[in-house]
């Protein structure tokens, strides 16, 4: 067989550390938003205020992830009911 071998993806989806496909940039923007923090806190109050500040900031972001990934990597809201959408067509 002629031709060249063709790499068609993982067939899993992307996950580190427990961190699935797109709450992985929630979580580096949850660990950003701690350093942020750390520094502000550390600038204005001291290092230890701005330490305990970067651990409560970064555990409230992953905490909030984890509990989001429990829904579902495709998590939308689900209306129940009929909806008529009038006015589609115009004539």
């Amino acid at each position: 067989m002629t031709g060249h071998p063709v790499f068609k993806g993982l067939q899993k989806p992307l996950e580190f550390m427990g961190i699935r496909g797109r709450f992985l940039t929630f979580a580096a923007m949850a660990i950003g938003l701690s350093f942020m923090g750390f520094i502000a806190f550390s600038i204005i109050m001291g290092k230890l205020a701005g330490f305990v500040a970067m651990v409560v900031i970064a555990i409230t972001g992953l905490l909030t992830i984890y509990v989001k990934q429990r829904g579902g990597l495709h998590n939308k809201k689900r209306h129940k009911g009929i909806f008529v959408y009038q006015g589609l067509y115009v004539h």
